[in-house]
Parts: structure tokens; C-alpha cells; sequence
């Protein structure tokens, strides 16, 4: 026999070995519990998993042992092991798995049955391996034979993906950028006395959010968000009488962005720093939320409760103001993680006359732990503190962008400002936890305590406090829906030494609001929602003589 014929016939038990193992998926039918077909049925993906490796498996399997689905009692085990450690022609899928009770698609023996020729002539080459018959030759010449068709239809294929990928990357927006979007329409009204004691006659409104992102990587594991927006949400205040009745996404035109328009919403640049460091740099709505973790992903996410007091603890994750700076967040394990920033006024931080450290600002330390992977409590302090706003010297009105609050628009009027227009300091701690008690079921809440004095004329001080316990319930009725109750007090003053004018009483709160909420988002598919939700507010601006305010809301949100 020539020493080509030789080398021919010692790679015969390789090929037995490839058709026992394929015989083996193929015959996946006389198989109990068969696995879902997986997407590699797909000839497009069957031919990079398969021919080139590359973005699709995990590379040469050297061991059996390495695909985790793969056991002893296994009736083709030995076929495998045989394929996988003497002749190296399997790869595993990416997640360690080889899935071989599925179904087989005639492409994929090709496939198959392709690994196990270049294996040949790799050792037509070599002539390290043992003999092998005539038989085994012929019946690897008819394999040839029979799947010859197959073979060029998975080359071809494979030269237009090739080619449609180069037209991809060619035309495509950017190579580093992603963009994403949101729609939001919302239908509302109030119903109830205004908070003033006056009838409510407002009508129904209708009004929407756009919201674009623009998220480019320059290495793979930072990224720049550039965010553009349009709203005309209406804020509620100016009918109900109290800001307590605010949605989460209202917004005040002002004298940079009138309503509707188009303006630059967020801009801010995250980066890690090693393993365990991240870092964020922002120009605008670096907002506390944006590097900390709020620990009430479901009732105050975009899928969650429309009222602004639900989303977050207000004192804590509400500046008051527009944020730019910069933050950094160190995860020392999966337990324990470690944020903090510094964030100011925006509208005031390009502006010689008071820049970064002379205006408004934010400093904010939060330490938040996981004991299991059930539960997280964050523990957050923060200091605020807002200069005395400016004053119009023709109209006598504060310049609304030297404006402030302290409450983050939420809570009773003198939460909002307890001084007033006068400078103001406070301490603020928090304490937030959200409990997973079962995949249906997630139980979380905050308590918000703040410590505020007056920097500007007397020495007055102020108590405010606020708190909530949130209920969300995922895949409520079907998967991918959302149910919530949210039960809380909003900000208010319970003690206060500051007076308006010599004579007049305290400015702090007699009584205490109460917030009840209620929300179901339905899942119309994956990139629409609908989510009715309803609000009322108990005493409203912590006054017992002012009569509840409703608030009805139909929300539609459409995301890419």
C-alpha cells in the first residue's frame, strides 16, 4: 500500500468516531427530554460556530470533562470522549455546553463531517497514526460523495455572509456608538380640592417624552452617554397646589429649554479603573442616581410608578438642580461596594463669577451591601448646600436658573425651601433596602433623614424626614409585566426655628401627607408597555383641613 493510501486509512477511527457522535444527535428524537433546538440550526451561525470558531464557541475542547452537560452514563459518551481527547475535533458552545440531544440539521453533519476531513489531510501530512482498511476508505469516499452538494452550499453561504458583513461594517453608523431610544405618552388628570382649598379644574392633559442615547465605547469597557431629549410633561404644582403631586418625568421650561424643544439632556463619560474601580465624569445630569445605586430598580424604573416622590428616596438621590462633576464607585467584593461624587450646579459651573466649588453642590458617599444575594441596604449620607439665589434688580424675581430645592421637587412647600430663598446647608442620611423574597415578589422602601440649617442671616435650623415601602410583584399576569404598590410619607418639616416675619408661626408641617400609589405595566411585547397608575395624596401639603388629591395617569412607552 503507497504511504498516501496509509496515511488515508489511519485517520479512518476519527471519522467512525465523528458519524457515531453525529448518529448520536441525530437520532435526538428516540432521545428522552430532548434540548431546544439552539440557534446554531441556522445555517449562517452553524457555519462560523462551526468552520471558523471564532465568535461562537469556546475553541478546541482538549477534555470532555470541559462541556458540562456531557456525563459518564452518557450511552455515546465514549464516542465523544474518543473524538474530543484523541482526535481534537469538537468545540463546545459558549457556555461550556455541546447539547448533544438536540436535533441535527444536514448542514451541521456537513459541518461535522468537514472538521473531521481537514483532520485528515492534517495527518496525510504528519503519517503519525495508525493503519486502517480499504473498507474504511471506500466508505469515507462515498461520505464525500454523498454530502458533496451540502458541502458547496455551506462554502457559498458562507462567502455571502462574509460579504454581507463587509457591506455591514462598511455602512453601518459607527463602529463604536449604539444607539437607543424611548417614546413616552401620557395621559393624566387630578381629581379632588386643590391644596389652597380651591375647586380642581383642570382637564385632561396629554403630553410625551423623547428620549435619545447615543452610548459610544472607545475601548470596549468605558462608554459616552449623549443624551437629547424633548418634553412637554406638564408639572402639576401650578394646578394641585403642592409639588407633591409631580410626575418622574415633568419638566419646567426655563430660559435655556422652552417646552418641547430639543435640548441636550445628559452628557456624561464612565470609565473603570482596574478590576474593582469605576469612574464617572459628567457636564450635565450627573445626577446621584446616575453612579449610585438607588436599591428600587422595579417600582422607580421607567417601567415603574409614575409619581416622582416613588422613584427614589428624594433627599438622598435629588440634588435639586442639574448635576455636573464627577464620581468614582469601588467594589471591594460581591458583599460590599463603595460610591462617591461630587456633583454642582451646571447652570452655574461655567461661570467665572461662582464655578465649580462656589455654587450649589452636592457631596455624596453611599456604602452599599449585599449579605446575600436576596437582599441589599445601602447606608448614604450627602451635604448640600445652595447659595442664596440671584435677584432680577428690575422685576425683583429669582433667576429661576439660580433657583433651589431641597426636597429634589417632592414633599411639602416647606421641605421645598425651609428658609425660604435664604442660603442653605443640610446633612442628609439615608437608609434604603430591597429584599427579593421570591422571584414574584420584591419588598423595598427607604427612610430619608435630613438636618438642614440656614447659612445666610440668623443661625436657624429645620427636621425634615420622609419615608416609603415599595411592593413590586415581576411577571404579574404574564412574563415581563410589572405590578407595584408604593405606601410612603413625603418630605415634611417636623421641627423648625425659623419664622417668615416677627409674629408669624414656624414653617413647619402640623400634620403628615400620605402617599398611596398603584401601577401594573403590561408588556404588549418587548418594546412596548402600557401602565395605568394611580395616586392619591392624604393631606396634602401636611395640612389635615386640605382635602385628597387624585392623580390618574395612562402611560405608553415605546423603547428601541
Amino acid at each position: 500500500m503507497s504511504k498516501l493510501s496509509w496515511n488515508y486509512l489511519v485517520l479512518i477511527p476519527s471519522l467512525f468516531n465523528a458519524i457515531l457522535a453525529v448518529s448520536t444527535v441525530a437520532s435526538a428524537e428516540s432521545i428522552p427530554n430532548p434540548q431546544p433546538k439552539s440557534p446554531l440550526n441556522s445555517i449562517t451561525e452553524v457555519s462560523v460556530s462551526q468552520l471558523t470558531s471564532q465568535t461562537n464557541s469556546i475553541g478546541q475542547v482538549t477534555s470532555v470533562s470541559q462541556l458540562s452537560d456531557v456525563k459518564p452514563t452518557d450511552w455515546a459518551f465514549q464516542a465523544l470522549q474518543s473524538l474530543v481527547e484523541r482526535y481534537g475535533v469538537i468545540t463546545g458552545l459558549p457556555d461550556g455546553t455541546f447539547q448533544g440531544n438536540r436535533s441535527l440539521t444536514r448542514y451541521e453533519f456537513a459541518a461535522g463531517l468537514n472538521a473531521a476531513l481537514d483532520k485528515i489531510n492534517e495527518v496525510v501530512f504528519t503519517a503519525t497514526e495508525d493503519a486502517a482498511t480499504k473498507t474504511d476508505v471506500a466508505t469515507l469516499q462515498k461520505l464525500q460523495e454523498d454530502f458533496a452538494e451540502e458541502l458547496t452550499t455551506l462554502r457559498g453561504r458562507v462567502d455571502k455572509l462574509d460579504a454581507r458583513v463587509t457591506k455591514l461594517e462598511g455602512n453601518q453608523f459607527s463602529t463604536t456608538t449604539k444607539l437607543t431610544g424611548r417614546a413616552t405618552f401620557l395621559l393624566a388628570d387630578t381629581f379632588g380640592e386643590r391644596a389652597n382649598g380651591k375647586t380642581d379644574d383642570t382637564n385632561t392633559t396629554f403630553s410625551y417624552q423623547a428620549l435619545l442615547n447615543l452610548q459610544t465605547s472607545f475601548t470596549g469597557k468605558d462608554q459616552l452617554t449623549t443624551s437629547l431629549s424633548a418634553v412637554n410633561v406638564p408639572v402639576l404644582a401650578g394646578s394641585t397646589g403642592t409639588q407633591q403631586t409631580r410626575f418622574n418625568i415633568d419638566y419646567s421650561p426655563s430660559a435655556r429649554f422652552s417646552d418641547g424643544s430639543l435640548f441636550l439632556n445628559q452628557l456624561i463619560y464612565r470609565f473603570p479603573v482596574g478590576k474593582q474601580g469605576t469612574v464617572w465624569v459628567g457636564a450635565r445630569q450627573l445626577q446621584p442616581a446616575a453612579f449610585l445605586p438607588t436599591l428600587n430598580p422595579l417600582v422607580g424604573g421607567v417601567s415603574g410608578a409614575v409619581s416622582r416622590f416613588s422613584t427614589f428616596n428624594p433627599t438622598i438621590y435629588r440634588p435639586g438642580f442639574d448635576g455636573a462633576g464627577a464620581a468614582f464607585a469601588y467594589k471591594f467584593n460581591d458583599k460590599l461596594q463603595f460610591n462617591a461624587g461630587y456633583i454642582t450646579d451646571d447652570t452655574q459651573a461655567n461661570k467665572p463669577s461662582v464655578g465649580v466649588f462656589k455654587n450649589n453642590y452636592n457631596a455624596i458617599a453611599q456604602l452599599t451591601i449585599t449579605p446575600s444575594p436576596k437582599l441589599d441596604v445601602a447606608l448614604t449620607y450627602n451635604h448640600k448646600y445652595f447659595a442664596n439665589p440671584t435677584i432680577d434688580s428690575t422685576t425683583g424675581r429669582v433667576d429661576p436658573l439660580t433657583n433651589f430645592n431641597l426636597t429634589g421637587g417632592t414633599g411639602t412647600v416647606n421641605a421645598f425651601r425651609p428658609f425660604e430663598q435664604n442660603a442653605t446647608a443640610s446633612d442628609n442620611f439615608g437608609l434604603q433596602f430591597n429584599w427579593k423574597a421570591a422571584s414574584t415578589f420584591h419588598l423595598g422602601g427607604w427612610f430619608g433623614y435630613t438636618n438642614a440649617s440656614q447659612v445666610s442671616g440668623p443661625n436657624n435650623s429645620a427636621t425634615i424626614i420622609n419615608g416609603a415601602l415599595t411592593l413590586a410583584f415581576p411577571d404579574l399576569g404574564r412574563k415581563g409585566n410589572l405590578g407595584g404598590f408604593v405606601i410612603g410619607i413625603p418630605p415634611k418639616v417636623t421641627s423648625s426655628t425659623y419664622r417668615p416675619r416677627v409674629g408669624a408661626p414656624l414653617r413647619q408641617d402640623s400634620d403628615t401627607s400620605l402617599h398611596l400609589e398603584t401601577f401594573y405595566t403590561y408588556k404588549v411585547n418587548n418594546n412596548v408597555s402600557v401602565t395605568p397608575n394611580l395616586f392619591v395624596i392624604f393631606n396634602p401639603e401636611g395640612n389635615s383641613a386640605n382635602s385628597p388629591i387624585w392623580v390618574g395617569a395612562v402611560r405608553t412607552t415605546f423603547t428601541f
